[in-house]
């Protein structure tokens, strides 16, 4: 009976090749999330861009104490300034103007994160401070449409889908559209592109 001997193969040969098959699979496992973020980005950007006439998206703007503070979009409309803290959270969100803390439920996992409109009025008496009183300056906490609110919107909530129709009440209260170009040129002066690009 004849036998035959595969040749054999030099371990670092097999090591090469390993090796060359685990940085693909990383490489490839990270590209397509870079790939997916990307497509969500632009997604959101384009939604942005529907209902404004101007957009700034991730950027630092200066506040009264010589820091700056991250803006993940800054919306120029017909009649206002707004001020947009996206979040992209996927489940059930449960929370209110009051609640310190907000809950998500994820089929059997839940979890916390801190109420954002601390940190949006935060935000908005930063551009305030900056454009002065003759312009209308508002803000939007808004999700992803991977969340939902079962129990309702809280006050200044609201969802990318929706956004159209939140934006839609907002009304001007002072400032002129002469005075709304030159406030929004102001901001554009002095924001600079963050270093720090929300994930969604």
């Amino acid at each position: 009976m004849l036998s035959v001997t595969l040749p054999e193969i030099p371990l670092v040969w097999l090591v090469a090749v390993g090796s060359a098959l685990a940085i693909g699979g990383v490489g490839g496992h990270f590209g397509y999330r870079f790939w997916k973020e990307r497509r969500a980005r632009r997604t959101v950007e384009t939604i942005f861009r529907s209902v404004s006439l101007d957009l700034l998206t991730d950027v630092l703007v200066p506040d009264d104490m010589g820091g700056t503070v991250h803006m993940d979009a800054l919306l120029k409309t017909t009649n206002a300034i707004v001020v947009i803290d996206l979040r992209d959270i996927a489940g059930l969100i449960f929370g209110s103007e009051q609640m310190t803390e907000w809950a998500v439920m994820q089929k059997n996992w839940r979890y916390t994160f801190a109420n954002p409109l601390g940190p949006l009025h935060e935000r908005l008496s930063v551009v305030r401070s900056l454009v002065g009183e003759h312009v209308t300056v508002e803000g939007l906490v808004v999700f992803t449409d991977r969340g939902s609110f079962p129990k309702g919107y809280p006050p200044l909530v609201a969802r990318l889908s929706s956004l159209e129709a939140a934006l839609s009440g907002i009304t001007a209260i002072t400032g002129t559209e002469t005075q709304l170009d030159a406030a929004w040129a102001s901001v554009q002066a002095v924001a600079s592109k963050s270093p720090i690009l929300r994930r969604y």
